[in-house]
Order: structure tokens, then C-alpha cells, then sequence
């Protein structure tokens, strides 16, 4: 599919996004998994066999807190994590269940075959995307997108005075 005008950067990444984890949706679909590529950050972060807080998950899985919540709260209606009572009554400890660990090795055979398709499609780009991503991420981390836009935008006065 060729880039349209509407298309910005965002769009574009949603989109690669679409095209990766559909992909591997279908195959984790056909190996008969009951499983979803946004699950594997989770399931990465926990695969060790440690329980951690969701605070632990998402700096793990370097997802963010609500995102890493979401996933695990879909994660245990699916049956692949559990949650328990930590040492401080207020703190809940996410763990894999059975199920969970019982999908670790087909998993991880996965995630190797993605990692190789992946530098293959590197080498066709002549670009090492995880690279490209990976420095994208630390730039806007140190200088946040929203001060960029503000940086050059005509009405960053007029959206300062309305906060």
C-alpha cells in the first residue's frame, strides 16, 4: 500500500504495527494458541518464573502502567496469568499460571523466527529499524513530542493561555 497526503507519522506506525502483530495474531491463531502478539511483552517481562507488580511488568516490557494493566487484566480472563496477595497487602503480584508457562517454549521459538524475519526485512530496508525505533524512542523521551509541535506552532501562545 502506498503512503496517501492524510497519512502522517503516526498513521504510518499504527499501521506497521497492524501489519506485524496481524501477521503474527494469525499465526499464533493457527498454532491454536489462544494467544495475541501484544500479550509478549507480558509474557516476556514474566517468563523467569519471578511474580512482579504490573509497575515492574511495564518497566519490564517498557509499556506504559495503564497499558501493561490492560493487558494483564485480558491476560487472566485468558487464563495465562494470575494475580496475588505480595508482602504489603496493597501490592499484587502478577505471575504465570500453567497455561502460561506451558506456552513459554512455543513462544520463544516464535519470537526467534520474528527476530530473524525481522533482520531480514532490515537488510531489504538497508536500515536497522530497531535502531531507528529504539533512538526515536530516547529523543522523544529527553524532548517530548508535544513541545516540539508547541516549538513551531503558530497558536502555542493561544493553547499556553487555555491550560
Amino acid at each position: 500500500m502506498s503512503r496517501r497526503p492524510a497519512d502522517g507519522l503516526g498513521t504510518q506506525l499504527r499501521r506497521l504495527v497492524e501489519l506485524l502483530d496481524g501477521d503474527l495474531d494469525e499465526i499464533y491463531a493457527a498454532d491454536g494458541l489462544g494467544y495475541r502478539s501484544r500479550y509478549s511483552p507480558i509474557m516476556r517481562a514474566l517468563h523467569d518464573g519471578v511474580p512482579r507488580t504490573i509497575k515492574e511488568v511495564a518497566a519490564l516490557s517498557s509499556v506504559s502502567h495503564s497499558a501493561a494493566s490492560q493487558t494483564i487484566s485480558r491476560m487472566i480472563v485468558e487464563g495465562l496469568v494470575a494475580q496475588r496477595v505480595g508482602a504489603d497487602a496493597r501490592e499484587r503480584l502478577v505471575h504465570l499460571t500453567r497455561k502460561g508457562r506451558r506456552l513459554i517454549p512455543t513462544l520463544e521459538a516464535r519470537w526467534r523466527a520474528a527476530d530473524i524475519a525481522a533482520a531480514g526485512l532490515e537488510k531489504e530496508l538497508g536500515v536497522k529499524l530497531q535502531s531507528v525505533l529504539e533512538r526515536a524512542i530516547g529523543r522523544l523521551e529527553a524532548h517530548p513530542f508535544k513541545s516540539r509541535i508547541l516549538a513551531v506552532s503558530p497558536n502555542e501562545k493561544a493553547f499556553r493561555s487555555r491550560r
